[in-house]
């Protein structure tokens, strides 16, 4: 190859890169590997929750018809209302085993379709709502190696279909919105046993589309539930059932919910011993007005490309506008336990709902978001495997993230579609867990695991980390375990504990001292994941109980 041709090439890379804005990051090496864990659990994964068995309680729905997965001992359900299969002895749960690897069958009686929950102070994941006859539902599953699910009619007051709930600081689940409930409502029942109107899950909806189903609820340090639905976000004081903050419209006005399916999180809570914390709220993705009807009409629109960012405590707050490197609809977004957070899965044009997805979004996108705007997303190695509507993702205590789901049909279609049902689970390790790391990555020795820690005092992390120790760089943070569905990881929530003092032992040994949350609005009691973080490479998480 001549000289001149070369030099041509080379000045139009440089155009190309330059006419870019630079939170594009198209010159950034891609990070991350993928894993294959099963071929197939028989299940697809539509909804997804972390135990603190390191086990993931998986479930679909009832109403397609059999599973490929099934019950164990000639075991089957009777269920005359169940609108595909009146007696049916496949499984639409599983409980997968992340340390060895293997999954069991479980079986929900009910249809769990569409449905929500979270761990509850004890460590059970306390389930609601679905469809048909799961829609007044309440289930409980235990962790441990024999346990299956538990059910309680009428254990809602209200029908709950695509609905959220969020842990309350008194350790009550909050369950709000649904499909035609413009109202909220709290489990387990004591002597709350009524709904709560909150009229502007009724100004949110469009009629004929909705775009303000699975609301991204968040509770906030002052005790105040922010509920963001559609394009727009209240604060609402639940116990007096009355807003004390009405946020702006995220601008463009695009809707980010259900079906226009973009995703949330509560970023990072530091800097907890200050008197005033602030508070963030991420929002990411999502399709522009009039996708869904488009879609339905076999026109599938772009997906947003942007994220808003609200710091939820301020006086005056305003939403910050920032540009993904990749559009995406039906995307997941999962804290990491550096504190970064994982955009993962989605399509790039279309919306939720049946056959309405389009261009899978093969990529991982990290946003970064202590660095400069313009230099916070860094785009990631792909997977193979589509993961469209009905997709899951959950972090797990050794830092991957286990990624599931995608069944973009009303039944199972394995063959013989655009994107057949995906049965599949994998795993994204992401760039800390790389090899090259091990020597600053910290190993807890100290507590043990399930610990329990209590509110507000001094608690001593132990850990061994054979390289080189930045005592400025070392942190500790607690990660509460989401229920994740839809694109939205219900009850997420990472604290910085950072750290008080550092203290070297010797023999690679160091003390970490720190200060745990002071109050139940800063994290409910119950199980959480504790992680150590050097440099920005977290160890392995152990579990603690705060209570």
């Amino acid at each position: 190859m001549s000289a001149t041709p070369f030099v041509f090439s080379v000045l139009i890379l440089q155009l190309l890169f330059a006419s870019q804005p630079c939170h594009r990051f198209l010159a950034a090496a891609a990070d991350g590997r993928w894993q294959l864990l099963q071929k197939s659990i028989g299940v697809s994964a539509m909804h997804m929750q972390l135990l603190r068995n390191d086990r993931v309680v998986v479930f679909d729905r009832t109403d397609f018809g059999p599973s490929k997965l099934p019950l164990p001992n000639g075991k089957c359900r009777n269920d005359p209302s169940d609108t595909a299969l009146k007696v049916d002895c496949t499984a639409h749960s599983v409980e997968y085993d992340v340390l060895t690897n293997t999954f069991r069958p479980l079986m929900v009686q009910t249809d769990v379709w569409c449905s929500s929950g979270a761990i509850m102070p004890s460590g059970n994941l306390v389930q609601t709502g679905g469809f048909n006859d799961g829609e007044r539902r309440v289930r409980t599953f235990s962790p441990c190696s024999t346990c299956d699910w538990q059910e309680t009619p009428n254990g809602l007051a209200a029908k709950r279909w695509y609905a959220s709930n969020h842990i309350l600081p008194e350790g009550r689940q909050i369950v709000v919105g649904g499909r035609r409930q413009f109202n909220y409502e709290f489990v387990p029942k004591t002597i709350t046993a009524n709904t709560f109107s909150l009229p502007f899950l009724l100004q949110t909806s469009e009629r004929g589309v909705e775009n303000n189903l699975y609301p991204f609820v968040f509770l906030n340090v002052d005790g105040n539930l922010f509920i963001f639905a559609n394009n727009r976000a209240i604060l609402l004081d639940f116990m007096k059932n009355k807003v004390v903050k009405t946020y702006p419209t995220i601008p463009g006005g695009d809707p980010r919910s259900y079906p226009s399916t973009g995703s949330a999180v509560l970023l990072p809570l530091k800097n907890l011993k200050a008197a005033a914390i602030q508070a963030e709220v991420l929002v990411c993705g999502g399709a522009p007005k009039g996708s869904y009807v488009q879609a339905v009409r076999g026109k599938f629109i772009g997906a947003l490309n942007t994220c808003a960012r609200i710091k939820i405590t301020d006086p005056n707050p305003q939403w910050v506008m920032e540009t993904m490197p990749l559009a995406r609809v039906m995307g997941d977004m999962i804290l990491l336990p550096n504190g970064n957070v994982l955009l993962i899965n989605g399509a790039g044009s279309g919306t939720a709902g049946w056959e309405l997805g389009r261009n899978p979004v093969l990529n991982p996108v990290l946003y970064k978001p202590d660095n400069k705007i313009g230099t916070r997303f860094e785009t990631q190695n792909p997977t193979t495997v589509p993961r469209l509507y009905h997709s899951t993702a959950a972090l797990l205590r050794d830092g991957r993230v286990l990624v599931g789901g995608s069944n973009p049909h009303a039944f199972y279609n394995l063959t013989g579609v655009l994107f057949p049902t995906e049965l599949s689970l994998e795993a994204f390790s992401p760039a800390y867990l790389d090899t090259k790391f091990n020597n600053i990555r910290p190993t807890i020795t100290a507590p043990k695991s399930m610990s329990g820690i209590k509110y507000g005092t001094k608690l001593t992390v132990r850990v061994v980390i054979t390289g080189k120790v930045a005592k400025n760089q070392v942190s500790v943070t607690m990660v509460a375990p989401a229920f994740n569905t839809h694109s939205f990881s219900m009850n997420q929530r990472l604290l910085v504990l950072g750290n008080d003092k550092v203290a070297a032992l010797g023999k690679a040994t160091y003390d970490i001292d720190v200060t745990t949350p002071r109050s139940g609005n800063l994290a409910a009691s119950g199980f959480y994941l504790l992680f150590v973080v050097h440099q920005g490479i977290p160890s392995k998480g152990i579990w603690v109980k705060l209570q």
